[in-house]
């Protein structure tokens, strides 16, 4: 059977979808709203399972894989919630000093993608660390629907500074070559966003399709920026913060790339559901290795 893709369903659903995963609808209102789009014998409940996320399926590099180490570290966070649990994955036999890289979730917490994408970062010999923002609500519960209304609980001020917690260690291990880069997804493609106005110090950021800050932020901007978004007609609410935030930040003088790539919808990157693009995953991808490499190394 061949993979499913966002083309497969129709625009509305895609949209309803959307919304339900961000907390904006309830699961009932999803499967009253795709009801009017089910066909050919597939149930609303169907178009949902189609959708969600398919872990295993989709898992690029195994946790057992020889090639890295990954393991779960507990770190401190004052300003925070107190203790940040996170995802560290090294390359098996690194050769000198890695660069580090912050890797940053959806709204669901440190789910199996994430650190799957956390394990990739560390076969392009970097030294990944993923935190989980769910850690002090008990961390990732396993399913994605309650990992949203999980999220919806946090308290983002105190989120926010466990992210910067976890960049401020992680840019001090001891393996590592002092230079820290960070990359998150819709959720994590803000907080990136947030974290290159919070750190000075940070020397690479590269968000997806995550809602820009306001403009006044730009002036704190000291690290470059690479940023991706899908397709302006498939994700307004998230792209349209970008343009303006962009030309902020090249009126501040800030290093800026972005990118929106034309027929993509919101979350593109993640290979696990239908909204994967596999040409705009790749291209997106290569692009931000090349940048994490071009100034972390």
């Amino acid at each position: 059977m061949s993979r499913l893709t966002a083309k497969d369903f129709h625009p509305e659903v895609l949209k309803l979808f959307h919304e339900y995963v961000h907390g904006g609808i309830s699961r009932r209102e999803f499967l009253d709203g795709a009801g009017k789009f089910a066909v050919g014998g597939m149930t609303a409940t169907g178009i949902l399972a189609a959708l969600s996320p398919k872990f295993a399926e989709a898992q690029v590099v195994k946790p057992d894989d020889a090639r890295i180490v990954g393991k779960f570290v507990e770190i401190p966070s004052p300003n925070g919630y107190g203790k940040v649990r996170g995802y560290l994955v090294t390359p098996a036999k690194p050769v000198g000093k890695l660069p580090l890289v912050l890797v940053v979730h959806e709204n669901r917490g440190l789910n199996p993608h994430i650190e799957d994408m956390a394990r990739r970062v560390a076969l392009d010999n970097f030294i990944a660390f993923a935190p989980d923002a769910l850690f002090p609500l008990g961390g990732y519960p396993g399913n994605e629907e309650a990992a949203v209304a999980k999220f919806r609980e946090l308290d983002q001020t105190k989120t926010r500074e466990d992210f910067v917690a976890a960049a401020e260690w992680l840019a001090k291990q001891p393996e590592g070559n002092g230079k820290l880069g960070v990359v998150g997804f819709c959720y994590g493609g803000a907080m990136s966003h947030f974290l290159a106005t919070r750190i000075p110090t940070l020397n690479a950021a590269v968000p997806y399709y995550g809602a820009a800050p306001a403009v006044d932020q730009a002036v704190k901007v000291k690290a470059p920026i690479l940023a991706h978004y899908a397709d302006l007609k498939n994700d307004e609410r998230t792209t349209s913060t970008w343009p303006p935030y962009e030309a902020a930040l090249k009126a501040a003088g800030a290093k800026v790339e972005g990118f929106i790539y034309a027929g993509t919808q919101h979350g593109f990157n993640n290979d696990t559901t239908p909204r994967f693009d596999d040409a705009a995953a790749k291209l997106s991808w290569q692009r931000t290795i090349a940048f994490f490499n071009a100034n972390l190394r």
